[in-house]
């Protein structure tokens, strides 16, 4: 019997929306929303009454008049105009006639939380905090999008005008704090311009962690006052290798950076959007473009040069001298000083010993510390242990957290030290039940500069010889059940990251994370027994005419739209 009734109830509501879209188009409205969108919500019900019809009379109220939340109804007026053509205008009154509410609601207990309630008078979007409004809009952007089908080989025909925003209510909270991007400007360099490009890439997709990979051997790209040779002469290589590390080079002056100012911009630009913008710079390898700079801070004293080409590199900051520390303490000052977020992250990884086997200093400081070789970890291995101990302490003297990538683990850091498993996720896991907070970001599944189609000689760009298929991306579990509880409080969140050795131009990058970046978004926020990949597959087809909107490149060869 009750299974009955519950079919008919369904009959119903089936019966009352279409009747409602005949009505609604007899006005001349033609196009009713779903909210099958990217990421999809952890609740979505539809309500038994007509829906709300979205057009030029209506208003957005502002219930809380606080600078979020005017710069939330900011967004949600632009996105309107985006995807429909329509000037809402918004107002902290309520007005006679229909409106969209946005409002925080102490009463709700997820920080990145939000409810959406339609009915045919209004749309309400909550949240307890001005973020997890945020993301309410960002739902009902994506709800928004329609597109004439046309011709596929053309851009989309947009409907704009009056929509139906269909009954419902919407209770959703992401799975993971956690929700990263990471892009590398050492190896090609992105302006400013660029970068918020990025940012709203990932605004988009409800990320809310932007991981800025600063420097490396083939360019330091953050101006350091106290050390301008940095950008001075580290910014700048004298070539770049063609092919895989080609002994043929192009023989072009390569380089560039961005000064305080601009990062400052860059933050702010990101804050707007709920995204923290977490600076990475990598010590005590991957650092030719300081010892090109100062070359007094290697083992040798050089003379270094940037590099031109790929890889892992023997010289790296001498851990015996004072002054190395000196010199990394004045630069993540100023790092600091731009960056407010939580963490400074200082890679740590692919780091060779080898000149600190033969370096007096470093072996001078391995005696004084006591660094014995134990447990499997060779006394220059310990000698990282307490490189990495003594930056973090300087950090922590600030009130920031460390993160560095899963070779920490290498080299007897400190558990409260966050760990980045990029290595595969065995790092991280084995992290998480040490005590350690981890973000994974393996490369198995979330290197977005690894080709996307396995046949790639031909019709691809260039990209890292590995192949990560979309499939693999979305399979992802940042916290598998086989943990511990305790571990798997550890798990953070998951991250895509984006190397720019092979990716030259802003479109390049863009095909290379999109549409994975819709993939890693479900992965972080949508409960794991929702996912469905052949549906997300669907519902990612429509995302794409956004990308398209907005003119960003994607892979339209594993992505097709219908």
């Amino acid at each position: 019997m009750k299974l009955r009734l519950m079919i008919l109830a369904c009959v119903m509501t089936g019966i009352q929306y279409v009747m409602a879209a005949i009505s609604q188009q007899s006005m001349g409205i033609v196009t009713v929303t779903d909210y099958q969108v990217v990421p999809l919500p952890a609740s979505v019900i539809p309500q038994r009454e007509d829906g709300f019809v979205l057009n030029e009379s209506c208003r957005i109220v502002v219930k809380d008049n606080g600078r979020d939340m005017w710069r939330n109804a900011r967004f949600l007026q632009e996105h309107i105009a985006e995807t429909t053509g329509m000037e809402i205008p918004a107002s902290e009154r309520v007005v006679r006639g229909k409106s969209i509410v946005l409002r925080l609601n102490e009463k709700m207990t997820e920080k990145e939380g939000y409810r959406i309630c339609v009915s045919s008078k209004e749309v309400l979007v909550e949240g307890l905090t001005a973020q997890g409004v945020f993301y309410g809009i960002q739902t009902l952007r994506k709800a928004l999008i329609h597109a004439e089908d046309g011709d596929k080989t053309k851009k989309p025909v947009f409907r704009e005008g009056p929509m139906v925003l269909s009954a419902v209510t919407i209770e959703d909270a992401p799975r993971f704090a956690y929700r990263g991007m990471h892009l590398d400007v050492a190896r090609h360099f992105f302006d400013v311009d660029f970068v918020k490009r990025y940012i709203d890439m990932m605004a988009l997709h409800n990320m809310n962690t932007f991981h800025w990979h600063l420097t490396d051997d083939q360019g330091w790209r953050m101006e350091i006052k106290r050390y301008p040779k940095l950008t001075e002469v580290g910014g700048w290589r004298n070539y770049t290798t063609l092919g895989r590390n080609s002994i043929i080079d192009d023989g072009t002056r390569y380089g560039g950076y961005f000064t305080q100012d601009e990062l400052r911009e860059v933050v702010r630009y990101a804050q707007d959007r709920y995204i923290t913008v977490i600076p990475e710079i990598d010590m005590p390898g991957h650092m030719l473009g300081a010892l090109t700079a100062y070359p007094e801070l290697g083992c040798t004293g050089g003379p270094y040069e940037v590099e031109g080409h790929w890889g892992v590199f023997d010289d790296i900051l001498c851990a015996g001298k004072e002054e190395t520390f000196r010199f990394v303490e004045g630069v993540l000052e100023e790092v600091m000083a731009v960056f407010p977020s939580e963490y400074i992250h200082i890679g740590g990884d692919e780091a060779p010993r080898t000149r600190w086997q033969q370096c007096p200093r470093c072996q001078e400081r391995i005696r004084k510390e006591s660094l014995t070789a134990r447990e499997g970890q060779t006394a220059e291995a310990r000698l990282q242990g307490y490189f990495t101990k003594r930056v973090e302490a300087f950090v922590h003297s600030k009130g920031r957290k460390l993160i560095g990538w899963d070779e920490l683990l290498d080299s007897d850091v400190n558990p409260s030290a966050t760990i980045m498993s990029w290595r595969g996720i065995e790092g991280g896991l084995v992290a998480s039940e040490k005590g350690h907070d981890v973000i994974m970001t393996p490369t198995s599944h979330c290197y977005f500069n690894f080709y996307l189609v396995e046949d790639h000689e031909w019709g691809e760009p260039y990209a890292f010889d590995a192949f990560i298929p979309l499939e693999k991306t979305y399979a992802l579990d940042p916290a598998p059940a086989a943990l511990s509880e305790k571990a798997r409080s550890h798990i953070l969140g998951a991250q895509g990251n984006m190397w720019t050795e092979y990716a030259q131009y802003p479109s390049q990058v863009e095909y290379q994370v999109l549409p994975r970046m819709g993939a890693l978004a479900e992965v972080v926020w949508t409960p794991l027994e929702k996912k469905d990949y052949n549906d997300w597959m669907e519902r990612e087809c429509r995302l794409t005419l956004l990308y398209i909107k907005n003119g960003w490149a994607y892979a339209r060869k594993v992505i097709s739209n219908k």
